[in-house]
C-alpha cells in the first residue's frame, strides 16, 4: 500500500458510518466499563472520574452525531467538534488526576462536588452517574501496574491521535507530488 493508497483511505474515514459507529461504540465501552467498576466493583468516582467520564461521554455523542448523516459537511464539522472537544480535554483532566494520585498534597486537591453549571447539576439529576463519592488521590485499581486514569491518558491519546490524522486527511487537499512513489509492502 502507497502512502496515496493510505492517505485516500483515511480521508474517506469521516464519510462512513461505520467509522462514526465504531468511535461511539469504543465511547460506549469505556462508559459501560466505568458503570461496572462503579456499580459492580464498588468503586466510587471522585470528581475528576466525573468530569473524565463526561469527556467519553462527549466523543460518544460524537460518534453518534457522525453516524447520523456523515456524508454532510456540517454534521461531520459538528461531530468533529465534539470529538476534538472529548478527547483533548479528556487528555488533559487525566494527567491532572494522575498527578493527584502520583503527588498527593493536602494543598493540590479536587473538589469534593462537581463544578456543574448551576441550570445543569448532573449530579443532582442523575447521581447514579455522575455523583462523586471518591477521593482522587486515592489508587483503588491496578491494571498491569498502572492506574484507572493512567490507562485512560492511553485511551484519551489514542482518541487524540486518531482525531488529528482523521482531521488533517479531512482538512487537507490531496496533491500528487513527488513523495506518492513511497510505497510500504
Amino acid at each position: 500500500m502507497n502512502l496515496s493508497t493510505l492517505y485516500s483511505a483515511i480521508k474517506q474515514l469521516p464519510q462512513r458510518r461505520s467509522s462514526w459507529l465504531l468511535l461511539a461504540l469504543t465511547a460506549l465501552m469505556l462508559e459501560l466499563s466505568a458503570l461496572y467498576f462503579q456499580h459492580v466493583m464498588k468503586l466510587e468516582p471522585c470528581v475528576m472520574c466525573i468530569y473524565e467520564r463526561i469527556t467519553v461521554l462527549a466523543i460518544l455523542v460524537a460518534g453518534l452525531i457522525g453516524a447520523i448523516a456523515p456524508r454532510y459537511w456540517l454534521i461531520r464539522l459538528l461531530a468533529f467538534t465534539s470529538w476534538g472537544v472529548g478527547a483533548i480535554w479528556g487528555l488533559l483532566l487525566a494527567l491532572e488526576h494522575v498527578n493527584y494520585q502520583l503527588h498527593p498534597s493536602p494543598f493540590a486537591t479536587c473538589d469534593f462536588y462537581p463544578n456543574f453549571p448551576e441550570w445543569l447539576p448532573l449530579h443532582e439529576y442523575v447521581p447514579w452517574l455522575f455523583n462523586p463519592l471518591g477521593d482522587c488521590a486515592n489508587i483503588e485499581w491496578l491494571f498491569l501496574g498502572y492506574t484507572m486514569p493512567q490507562w485512560l491518558i492511553v485511551a484519551f491519546a489514542i482518541y487524540s491521535i486518531v482525531f488529528t490524522v482523521v482531521i488533517v486527511a479531512a482538512i487537507v487537499p490531496k496533491k500528487s507530488g513527488p513523495y506518492d512513489y513511497l510505497d510500504f509492502k
